[in-house]
């Protein structure tokens, strides 16, 4: 999600969200009214969530639309349009949810089984282009569906009756209710997707909303828009504020800027501006289990498809200056794919991401006789010439130069090409393939390896990088069937996977995910959780 994509922590152990209070400042006594303001990093590009995802239309549809569950206060599974947290029969395998009865779209039309149906065969379907239809594998029938083997009818989900959906799995899920409260489970009201067609979700006014707030004001190419009050939500005395303002901003400078006027209320920053602010009392550190990582191009023909060349690159990566030096926003180096503080290993109490983190992440030694033989090895004579991809916000140009700088200087006869280019550009590269190192943001979809994992194996429609392991793809293919309900076997099967990923490195992991938020000091109840979207919906201001 940067696909996602959007995002629990470990399923042992769950961290606690941060609110946000305290202290006073300038930008406060500028701002009045039940309006909060926010940003985003990147433009908003759909709505529909069957055919994009990224982290700005996730972070909107978080805020004006509701699934089966949400996240409380305190980061866990709570009802939404589901009456209760239900526990699955039939061994594992059969979830039967009771929906609210008062629950309606922004249209006055109820919120029915039927809007999770369709809205999850649409999602699973192989004419899906969000790139996410993976996230159904498990489900009776997706992997068949999304790959054009099944029609979508098939999907092991149905309407028992008006308020009551039913969901069938191929084998027992022990993070399934987890992942509930994922955008992707979000339903859309039948009628309106009838009505819309193809026009669904391009436009605020195209699409109708179940949540606290509905969308407005957005003409599918706009940079700001508003979120307003959805006078048919069923819990509207939860609701405090009247109005949320989003509007695109790429640059720290200008989010700081905004917020000393009191025009933002929560501005992330970051690199040289979040330097300098570290010590600011408005400031707000909020860690996310996300890994931001260089995705690396294995296909055929390509000069990283060897593996060697793949190996040099990660140990010619000074991590540590990265994040001290470049980002100095509170994030840390990430040496394995899988975040840090995600999961614990029951089988051994560790943290999983710690347990498996490489002996060896920094040696320039060893990566220029990596990068020699690797260089003999493909044939390759003369001076090697890598396109770097990645989107054109501050922070991630930033991260840009520093990689070049450092491949550059630390690894002989090669010449990074950059290319920071907008959102919508980068997403149609990425899925071409035009590159050899991208950058992106794998950000938790729910608290376990698995769910980094899955977009890595050589099927998944957002392995954009043609990874082909086939004993990494054995591995979590073990772990999602025959092994779910063994724990020993399972966290057998996690580990297996992210050692092979040491070991190929078909991606770079670069730094672990921690924002800095300059927050407004008069506004309370907002939920940041480390896996999933930031949520306002219950803010307020004092």
């Amino acid at each position: 999600m940067v696909k996602m994509k959007r995002l629990l922590v470990s399923m042992a152990a769950v961290a606690v969200a941060v609110s946000l209070g305290a202290c006073g400042s300038k930008s406060a006594k500028q701002r009045n009214g039940n309006t909060l303001k926010l940003m985003q990093n990147t433009e908003l590009l759909s709505l529909d969530n069957s055919n994009y995802a990224d982290l700005t239309m996730w972070n909107v549809l978080e805020n004006s639309m509701e699934g089966l569950y949400r996240q409380d206060a305190d980061n866990r599974v709570a009802p939404a349009i589901a009456t209760s947290v239900v526990k699955p029969t039939n061994n594992g395998k059969t979830y039967t949810f009771h929906l609210r009865k008062n629950a309606k779209w922004s249209n006055g039309d109820s919120v029915t089984a039927a809007d999770f149906v369709n809205s999850w065969r649409r999602s699973a379907s192989a004419t899906s282009r969000s790139g996410y239809n993976y996230i159904f594998s498990g489900i009776k029938n997706a992997d068949a569906i999304s790959s054009g083997k099944l029609p979508a009818t098939k999907l092991g989900v149905s309407a028992a009756d008006k308020y009551t959906l039913k969901v069938e799995l191929e084998h027992p899920m022990p993070y399934f209710s987890k992942m509930m409260i994922l955008p992707a489970f979000f339903p859309q009201d039948t009628a309106a997707v009838k009505k819309y067609g193809k026009a669904y979700g391009t436009k605020s006014s195209k699409m109708v909303y179940n949540g606290p707030f509905q969308v407005t004001g957005w003409n599918g190419t706009n940079d700001s828009w508003q979120l307003k009050r959805n006078v048919h939500y069923y819990d509207k005395e939860a609701i405090h504020l009247n109005e949320i303002d989003m509007q695109v901003v790429k640059d720290a400078n200008t989010a700081h800027d905004l917020f000393e006027k009191g025009e933002l209320d929560d501005a992330t920053i970051t690199g040289v501006t979040a330097q300098g602010l570290q010590k600011d009392k408005n400031l707000q550190h909020v860690s996310k289990a996300g890994t931001y990582y260089a995705r690396l191009n294995l296909k055929a023909g390509k000069t990283l498809h060897n593996k060697k060349l793949r190996q040099a690159l990660s140990l010619a990566l000074d991590r540590s200056q990265l994040t001290k030096k470049v980002l100095a926003d509170g994030s840390t180096p990430a040496y394995t794919y899988v975040a840090r503080q995600l999961a614990e290993d029951p089988t051994t109490g560790k943290d999983f991401a710690t347990e498996m983190t490489p002996k060896r992440s920094y040696d320039v030694k060893k990566a220029r006789q990596l990068w020699k033989t690797g260089l003999k090895e493909a044939g390759v004579k003369g001076q090697v010439t890598l396109q770097l991809l990645g989107m054109d916000a501050t922070d991630i140009k930033n991260v840009s130069q520093f990689l070049q700088g450092e491949l550059e200087k630390n690894l002989p006869n090669l010449k990074v090409e950059v290319r920071n280019i907008p959102s919508n550009s980068y997403n149609k590269e990425q899925a071409s393939g035009h590159f050899d190192l991208e950058q992106t943001l794998w950000l938790a979809d729910f608290g376990d390896p698995i769910n980094f994992f899955s977009i890595l194996t050589s099927k998944n429609p957002q392995n954009y990088g043609h990874n082909a392991d086939k004993t990494f793809d054995a591995a979590v293919k073990a772990a999602s069937s025959k092994n779910a309900q063994s724990e020993k076997n399972y966290w057998q099967n996690m580990r297996t996977a992210q050692r092979q990923l040491n070991n190929n490195m078909p991606v770079l992991p670069l730094y672990s995910m921690v924002e800095s938020h300059l927050v407004n000091p008069k506004l309370t109840g907002v939920e940041y959780h480390p896996v999933g979207e930031n949520d306002y919906t219950r803010a307020s201001f004092k």
